[in-house]
C-alpha cells in the first residue's frame, strides 16, 4: 500500500487546535490534577499500615493522571510542529504549561510526604505486592526529595516556571516561527533552509549558509536574552537548593554518574584524529582546502540524484533491514507506516528537526519530520521509528517504569538508524553509492562525536559566565565558535557562531544540557549491536529486555546486568569508538585514488 507523507491526529482528538473534544480532555485533566493534589495534600503521614494502602492508591492516582497528562502534551507538540503559524495551538501549549505546572506541584508534594516515611517503614512498604516494582522509582523520587527545598518553596518554582521559565522557551518557538531564509526570490522555513546544507551545489549550501547565519543573527539579541534568562532561572532555583554543580541535575535525569560522562568525553577527546582525517579526506574530495561548516552534510557524489529515496521507497527499505534484526521491529515499523503515524510532508511552516513522541492512553507513538529524500533523512527515519519502538517495547510494564532518561532514550533511536546505515552501505550497487553510504553513516558519527561535545563544551562555559551574570550575543558566538573549533580539532575553514542561537535543544527546559545524551546513546548502542550481530535474530528478545528495564534501573546498573561492562572506565567507550574508526578506515581507503574539484 502507498503511504500517507502525513500523520493523523484525529484519532485522539478530532478536529486540531478547535478541537472540542480536546478541550473537554483537557477540563477532566485539570480535576483530575486537582483529585490527585487534594488526595495527597490530605495523607497524614504515620508511618502505619494505613499508609501501606494510601501509597499504593497514591502510586495509581499518579500513574493514571501522569498518562493523560503526557498525551494531552504529546497532542499540542505535535499541533505546534506541523504548524508554527497555528496561533490555537499556542493557546494550548500556555494551558498543558499550566496543567503541568500544577501536576508538578502535586508531586511535590508527594516527594516531602515520602521524605515523612520512616526509612524502615519506606523500605518494608514498597516490598508489598502492590508497590514492589515500583522500588527504584520511589526510592528515586524519595532520595532527590531530600536534595529540594520545602513544599511551599518548589511549589512555588513551579507556579513562576510557568509565566518564567517555560514562557522563555515558549518564546523562543515563538521566535523561530518569525523566521525565513530568503532563497532564490522565495523564502524557506528554516527546516526546509536546514534541508539545504545536504545539497551537492556547494554555492547553493554557502549561499543558504550566509542568509542563514544572517537570519539567527538578526534576531539574536532576543535570543540571547531568551537563553540567559533561562539560564538564570536555571541557576536561581541550582542556587536556592545549595546545587553549585550545574551538571548534577542532567547527570540525575540521565541516572547517570559523573565518572561515566568524564570517561566517555574522555575517550572522545583521545580518539579525534581519525575524525579530522575523514575531515581532511572529505575536503580533498570537494575539492576544496578546509571543509565549511556547510559542507559538513554536503554529498560526495558529483550527482546529487542518484541517492534520492522517494519516501515510499525509503520506508519500504527500513522495514526489510528492520526484518532482518527481529520480526517485532519490522512488524512494529510496518504498523506506523500503515496507520499514518509519520509526519514526513516537506512544505512551509513546519517545525525543523525531528522527533518522536508517544500517546500512552492511546498505545501510539507518532513521528515527526521533513523528508526530502536524503540518505540522511532516511536514517532520520529510522531513529524516531527506534524512539516509537522503545516506547512499544514498554507497553506492559508499570506506567510509572516508562519514564526512561533520555540518555538510554537515544539508545533505541540509534540502535534502529544503525541498522538501516549498514544495511545501506552493504546493499550499495556501484562504488560510488557506496562511498556515498558509508560518508553519509560517517557523518553522524562526526555530528555524535563532534558536533555534540561542541554543544557540550559550549553549554558548560556559558553556564559558569551567566553565573557571574548576562552573557551577550557576541560573546555567546565567540563561545560557540570556540567549541566548535575545539570539538573538531579545529580542522574546518568556516563555523556556525550562530548554532547556539538555531539549535532548539539549548531552550528546552525538560531536560537540561540536553546534549550528551545522544552521544551516550550513540555509543551504548554500538556495544548493543555488536552483540546483535553475533547472536543473531534471536537477540531481539534481549533487546526487549533491555529496553524494558530503561526506566527502572541506573545506566550504570542496566549495562552490567545486560551487557556485563563498567561505563565509569574507558574501556567500553574506547571500544564503542573503535567500531566507528573502522568505518572511517575503510572509507580512507576508498577513496585514496579519489578527489574532484569543488
Amino acid at each position: 500500500m502507498a503511504y500517507s507523507l502525513t500523520w493523523d491526529l484525529d484519532i485522539f482528538f478530532e478536529g486540531g487546535s478547535s478541537s472540542a473534544a480536546f478541550l473537554e480532555y483537557i477540563k477532566d485533566l485539570e480535576q483530575d490534577i486537582f483529585n490527585f493534589d487534594k488526595y495527597v495534600s490530605d495523607w497524614k503521614v504515620k508511618s502505619d499500615e494505613k499508609d501501606k494502602h494510601l501509597l499504593g492508591n497514591i502510586a495509581e492516582l499518579f500513574s493514571q493522571t501522569g498518562r493523560k497528562m503526557r498525551q494531552a502534551g504529546a497532542y499540542v507538540s505535535c499541533l505546534e510542529a506541523q504548524n508554527t503559524k497555528d496561533a490555537k495551538a499556542h493557546e494550548l501549549r500556555a494551558q498543558i504549561t499550566k496543567l503541568s505546572a500544577a501536576f508538578q506541584t502535586a508531586l511535590t508534594k508527594l516527594d516531602q510526604k515520602l521524605v515523612m516515611l520512616d526509612e524502615e517503614f519506606f523500605q518494608e512498604t514498597i516490598k508489598e505486592e502492590s508497590l514492589r516494582e515500583l522500588k527504584f522509582i520511589l526510592n528515586e523520587r524519595r532520595d532527590r526529595a531530600m536534595e529540594k527545598l520545602s513544599v511551599e518553596e518548589e511549589s512555588l518554582i513551579n507556579q513562576l516556571a510557568i509565566d518564567g521559565y517555560h514562557g522563555w522557551s515558549q518564546l523562543y518557538d515563538t521566535i523561530v516561527s518569525s523566521i525565513h531564509i530568503p532563497f532564490e526570490g522565495s523564502h524557506l522555513s528554516v527546516g526546509q533552509a536546514a534541508n539545504k546544507f545536504s545539497d551537492p551545489d556547494r554555492s547553493t549550501r554557502k549561499t543558504v549558509f550566509k542568509e542563514w547565519e544572517n537570519a539567527w543573527g538578526e534576531k539574536g539579541e532576543l535570543l540571547a536574552n531568551t537563553l540567559n534568562h533561562l539560564a538564570g532561572f536555571r541557576l536561581s532555583v541550582y542556587s536556592k537548593r545549595g546545587w553549585s554543580d550545574v551538571l548534577k541535575e542532567p547527570l540525575e535525569i540521565n541516572r547517570m554518574k559523573k565518572e561515566t560522562l568524564d570517561s566517555m568525553w574522555g575517550a572522545i577527546a583521545e580518539s579525534k584524529e581519525p575524525l579530522i582525517k575523514f575531515l581532511n579526506r572529505k575536503a580533498e574530495l570537494l575539492g576544496v582546502e578546509k571543509l565549511s561548516w556547510y559542507d559538513l552534510d554536503a554529498p560526495i557524489l558529483e550527482s546529487g540524484s542518484s541517492n534520492i529515496m522517494p519516501y515510499q521507497q525509503g520506508a519500504e527499505f527500513i522495514v526489510k533491514q528492520f526484518s532482518r534484526f527481529g520480526s517485532q521491529l519490522s512488524q512494529f515499523a510496518q504498523k506506523a507506516f500503515e496507520d499514518k503515524w509519520i509526519e514526513a510532508e516537506d512544505r512551509p511552516n513546519k517545525r525543523p528537526g525531528g522527533f518522536c513522541t508517544s500517546f500512552p492512553e492511546s498505545g501510539q507513538s507518532r513521528i515527526f519530520m521533513t523528508y526530502s529524500g536524503t540518505p540522511s533523512n532516511v536514517s532520520t527515519l529510522a531513529h524516531e521509528l527506534g524512539h516509537a519502538f522503545h516506547s512499544f517495547a514498554l507497553k506492559d510494564t508499570h506506567q510509572l517504569n516508562r519514564a526512561y532518561a533520555m540518555n538510554v532514550a537515544e539508545t533505541a533511536s540509534t540502535f534502529a538508524e544503525m541498522i538501516v546505515a549498514d544495511a545501506a552501505v552493504k546493499e550499495a550497487g556501484t562504488e560510488a553509492e557506496k562511498l556515498a553510504l558509508l560518508e553519509d553513516k560517517i557523518q553522524r558519527t562526526v555530528a555524535l562525536l563532534m558536533n555534540i561535545h561542541a554543544r557540550f563544551l559550549f553549554e558548560t562555559r556559558f553556564y559558569e559566565e551567566r553565573k557571574k551574570g548576562v552573557v551577550s550575543a557576541s560573546r555567546l558566538n565567540d563561545l560557540m565558535e570556540k567549541a566548535q573549533q575545539e570539538a573538531y580539532g579545529d580542522a574546518l575553514a568556516e563555523y556556525h557562531p550562530h548554532f547556539w542561537a538555531s539549535k532548539l535543544h539549548f531552550y528546552i527546559t525538560g531536560v537540561p544540557f540536553y546534549n550528551f545524551p545522544y552521544t551516550f546513546g550513540f555509543l551504548f548502542s554500538l556495544g548493543i549491536y555488536a552483540q546483535a550481530l553475533e547472536e543473531g535474530e534471536g537477540f531481539e528478545k534481549k533487546y526487549m529486555a533491555l529496553l524494558q528495564d530503561t526506566g527502572s534501573m541506573t545506566v550504570e546498573n542496566l549495562a552490567k546486568k545486560h551487557l556485563n561492562v563498567d561505563l565509569t572506565t574507558k574501556g567500553f567507550w574506547e571500544k564503542a569508538i573503535g567500531a566507528c574508526i573502522t568505518d572511517i578506515e575503510e572509507f580512507l581507503k576508498l577513496t585514496e585514488s579519489h578527489s574532484r574539484k569543488a
